[in-house]
């Protein structure tokens, strides 16, 4: 299992969109589990959206009510990443963003991914 690569972070002014990828290895017989997780400073991390993929095909998607209808998890088959596009950015999403894979469909909660990228940092000014 090599570590998911995260890609694509940086900083954008509130109601701007950025897209994050994240590169990943987990895929068991076509099969994966991936999330994206986030942490301001002085706060713990919490799951932002998460999509488990059979193949080609995207199985379910999972977001947090903090980002349902501005961020949007899919998978890139020309890129073969996982993608998190996230629109209308807010101060509030500041933070470095990591992509986790782990076991369990569909879960925002940290303790069920085993292998985390190093991160990428978002800044959203006002």
């Amino acid at each position: 299992q090599v570590q998911p690569v995260e890609s694509g972070g940086g900083s954008v002014q509130a109601g701007g969109s950025l897209r994050l990828s994240c590169t990943d290895s987990s895929n068991r017989y076509g099969i994966r589990f991936i999330g994206w997780f986030r942490q301001a400073s002085g706060k713990e991390r919490e799951g932002v959206a998460a999509i488990c993929t059979s193949g080609s095909n995207t199985r379910y998607t999972n977001y947090a009510d903090s980002v349902q209808g501005r961020f949007t998890i899919s998978q890139s088959l020309t890129k073969n990443t996982l993608d998190l596009q996230m629109n209308n950015l807010k101060p509030e999403d500041t933070a470095m963003y990591y992509c986790a894979a782990g076991n369990v469909c569909g879960s925002l909660r940290q303790h069920e991914y085993n292998y985390w990228g190093q991160g990428t940092q978002v800044t959203v000014s006002s």
